[in-house]
């Protein structure tokens, strides 16, 4: 009989020694010489400012909010924040790719510096992986100054990182916001990246943000500031350096080159014809003036000091209510875990619609999340909620991608691709309360991540997503019930030809469920 023998102790020991040597005994740069900032708050002049007053007038302390739902008006809107900007941006995200949609953004955060703007910039270190050029050159700019939360301190190597300083490294900031002269905001799910935007032809998410105007952008502004100025937020240059002699050039040139690019003109030239861009040059767009309470994480979630009452699940609660006629939930990656499993089922239970949509395992980007929700399932149904899963296919799930019909057939992109992928993170409540933000119901957003988001007080918006759901579920989404003897699952699945039954997760192979099996079983949930 052969034996295969383990590693030896001192080789794995070696390699343990030799990572914490890489990175372990590099440690993070002081923050003493940091100059703290803050939201500039005298811009009630500017032409933003102006326009909010007159719109707000007579309208006491309520926000105007307006939903962006198309990914190519989510874009447009952002564009618009930045040029029409006069005094200030403060900008934060979890995800800013440096592809189409992402250089786009540089560009015009780049031209309003240029202008006179002080641009601010936060991102999570955690997805910058070969951008450290383009930082440097960005901050390099006088009017604008990088700072990247929780970072990492070999740039080489963020899998070291991780083995040697995982605790802190772990939790992240999943924050989105994007605001313009402290006087209108942008917040919701959306990272920046071709994805979120519809450009390209890969996958679209499907997703939602809400421009809010009046007091919540000053409260954004607020929210900004601590996460600015807090302990996990460090100047960009002590990070990753000074730029190099030709760093400015090399991103002048790559911005340019990008808006040069056919595939960048064909999509700016589909971002101005969107409806937003329509009916903000016509000077109609409408807002529903209604309160507005921005939640948020305290910043020292992420260093594991906020308590209880400073983080968002629980502040979302307590300003939530319990719902008393239904419940919609959207959620990516949805992890209820046993407490809110529990917590569902005894609302389903007593009567009140709950209903759940999230990816299905051939929608979803994230396998190991779909393992950790597939186990809830049943005892989620047993109760008598409602489970939908998002199909995969644009075309059958009803889903906006954003996409020119002409150009790009039902269902996908010119290239015949057809992924869609939930991304949204919203929560209607009695069709009178909607909550939409980064928070997903998992657990790493209840005790990893730091989240935001915004409750809004509104029916017609609450309304709006609930009907929504009413009339595209049936097509959009495979519906999870339980077999006739209630021990299996079954998905149906709504087609013009009749409803098809699968016993299987849909549209899905062997090996791939068999792995998120496997995964299910291990004690991963937590993390996810």
């Amino acid at each position: 009989m052969i034996v295969r023998q383990s590693a030896p102790a001192s080789l794995i020991g070696g390699f343990v020694v030799m990572a914490f040597c890489l990175t372990g005994c590099a440690s993070l740069p002081k923050l003493d010489g940091r100059i703290p900032s803050t939201a500039l708050t005298d811009t009630a002049g500017t032409t933003m400012g102006q326009a909010v007053a007159s719109d707000a007038a007579g309208k006491g302390d309520a926000s105007g909010v307006h939903p962006l739902e198309k990914p190519r008006e989510a874009f447009a809107a952002r564009v618009v924040l930045a040029r029409a900007a006069e005094r200030s941006l403060d900008v934060q995200y979890y995800i800013w790719h440096s592809d189409t949609a992402g250089m786009l953004l540089f560009g015009e955060l780049w031209d309003a510096a240029e202008r006179g703007v002080r641009v601010r910039l936060l991102l999570d270190d955690n997805s910058t992986a070969g951008m450290d050029g383009i930082i440097a050159a960005l901050d390099s700019h006088a009017g604008i100054e990088v700072r990247l939360f929780n970072p990492f301190v070999n740039r080489g190597s963020r899998l070291l990182g991780y083995l040697t300083d995982f605790d802190r490294l772990n939790h992240r900031m999943h924050n989105k916001s994007f605001t313009a002269d402290n006087q209108v905001t942008i917040v919701g799910g959306r990272n920046v990246g071709d994805e979120y935007f519809a450009a390209g032809g890969g996958m679209v998410f499907q997703d939602l943000d809400v421009v809010g105007a009046g007091p919540v952008a000053a409260e954004t502004g607020k929210a900004f500031d601590l996460y600015w100025n807090s302990e996990s937020a460090y100047p960009a240059e002590a990070i990753v350096g000074k730029p190099a002699t030709d760093a400015v050039d090399e991103l002048k040139a790559r911005i340019a080159a990008v808006r040069a690019s056919a595939e960048a003109r064909e999509y700016l030239e589909e971002v101005g014809a969107t409806r937003l861009v329509a009916d903000l040059v016509a000077r109609r767009l409408s807002l529903q003036w209604v309160p507005v309470r921005l939640l948020y994480d305290e910043p020292g979630k992420a260093l594991g000091t906020a308590q209880d009452q400073e983080l968002l699940f629980v502040r979302l609660v307590q300003a939530i209510g319990s719902p008393q006629r239904e419940l919609d939930l959207i959620s990516p990656y949805f992890v209820p875990g046993k407490k809110g499993t529990a917590a569902l089922a005894a609302y389903a239970a007593g009567g009140i619609k709950v209903r759940i949509l999230t990816n299905s395992l051939a929608a979803t980007d994230v396998g190991a999340v779909h393992a950790g929700y597939a186990k809830r399932r049943k005892p989620l149904l047993r109760s008598g909620a409602r489970i939908y899963e998002l199909k995969p296919d644009a075309a059958a799930a009803g889903a906006d991608t954003g996409r020119r019909e002409e150009k790009h057939p039902p269902g996908g992109s010119s290239g015949g691709s057809s992924a869609v992928s939930l991304h949204a993170k919203t929560f209607a409540v009695d069709r009178s309360r909607v909550f939409v933000g980064s928070f997903n119901f998992d657990p790493r957003s209840a005790r990893l991540n730091t989240e935001m988001g915004v409750l809004i007080d509104s029916p017609v918006l609450a309304k709006a997503i609930s009907k929504g759901l009413d009339e595209k579920l049936p097509l959009a989404a495979y519906e999870v019930v339980l077999s006739a003897d209630g021990e299996r699952l079954e998905w149906l699945e709504q087609t013009p030809q009749g409803e098809v039954r699968y016993t299987v997760e849909p549209h899905t192979g062997f090996f791939k469920r068999l792995g998120i099996g496997f995964m299910s079983l291990l004690p991963i949930e937590g993390m996810l």
